[in-house]
């Protein structure tokens, strides 16, 4: 046996103690989820009992298991919640058991919707989100600019099924890129360099499966210098995807540009297996029927979103509000 085949031996031995640790990790997450989940029902069967009821209950579960944790007050009150909020122990069992007890309170803190609870537990799965970075998508508003909002583009008519669905599910609008410090006087490519340098961020708020190929990205066509603001390729639509920034509203023209970069790229960089690439126009601000008639006899499948930074408080506001030396003094 050689070195090579050794190491191939032992990544594929590490491969399956992997698969198999997380199998189990998600076995006995869903087995203390439906475990709480019982828990709430009997808790909202008695809950005409009082509040003391709960109170007693959880001092008795401690005193009875002393070495066990995740029965406090607080907790026991979760349970009955997440109870209440889903009357169907199966479906707890198949759709809701896959991601953590902690990230089901962060959903219950923040969202009444159970339409919305769900959605995210499935991006949670998909994505593999941390509870903070989960918590960050919810307050950023997600849901609402993913799947509530009217979109503008013309992937139905230009895209085959289904890279179309998947195109527009990926879409949103707006943006938030609330990572990038807002200066009135930005221009595109103040906002292009400050999206590169926190990259990660970007990829966070694109969505799952796009990876970074590069800003200013360079193509030569006919003999002439063209350059992408920011090229990417989505591993889920298996396409190449061009953004453009505008830091102003939308122009007609603007459509028109990204329509060439998309035949270029189509031409030089997509091979025979790739589907056809997607262009990303980001506004500060757009007309929807404008946008619309924009797209309307474009031949390539463009799509059109507002972004949004973080905004600095108003000069009026701003000036009424103590400096930090003030602050300080006062403190002293």
């Amino acid at each position: 046996m050689n070195s090579s085949e050794y190491i191939s031996i032992v990544e594929k031995i590490k491969s399956e103690i992997t698969s198999a640790q997380y199998r189990a990790a998600v076995h006995v997450n869903a087995d203390m989820l439906l475990l709480y989940y019982d828990i709430g029902c009997v808790i909202n069967e008695h809950k005409t009992w009082g509040n003391k009821f709960i109170d007693n209950l959880a001092s008795d579960i401690r005193m009875a298991f002393p070495e066990s944790k995740g029965y406090s007050v607080r907790n026991l009150k979760y349970m009955a919640k997440f109870a209440a909020r889903f009357s169907d122990r199966e479906f707890v069992q198949e759709a809701l058991a896959q991601i953590t007890w902690y990230h089901h309170i962060a959903l219950m803190d923040k969202l009444k919707s159970v339409d919305e609870h769900i959605w995210y537990t499935k991006e949670v799965t998909k994505n593999g989100w941390s509870r903070n970075v989960l918590v960050h998508q919810i307050e950023s508003g997600l849901y609402q600019r993913q799947v509530l909002v009217d979109k503008v583009s013309n992937f139905e008519s230009r895209l085959p099924s289904p890279q179309s669905e998947l195109a527009a599910q990926t879409m949103k609008d707006p943006y938030v890129f609330d990572f990038i410090p807002f200066r009135e006087e930005m221009v595109e490519r103040d906002i292009e360099q400050a999206l590169v340098r926190d990259v990660t961020k970007l990829l966070l708020e694109l969505g799952t499966g796009f990876a970074f190929l590069g800003n200013q990205y360079h193509l030569n066509v006919g003999g002439d210098d063209f350059y992408i603001d920011l090229l990417f390729y989505n591993l889920n639509l298996r396409c190449y995807v061009v953004i453009e920034l505008k830091a102003g509203d939308f122009k007609p023209e603007y459509a028109g540009q990204l329509n060439f970069y998309l035949s270029a790229v189509d031409g030089i960089l997509k091979k025979e297996e790739d589907n056809p690439s997607i262009g990303l126009l980001l506004c500060k601000s757009k007309n929807n029927l404008i946008a619309e008639y924009s797209l309307k006899d474009i031949s390539k499948p463009i799509g059109v979103s507002e972004y949004k930074v973080t905004s600095s408080l108003p000069n009026a506001l701003e000036e009424q509000l103590p400096s930090v030396e003030d602050i300080l003094k006062r403190i002293k």
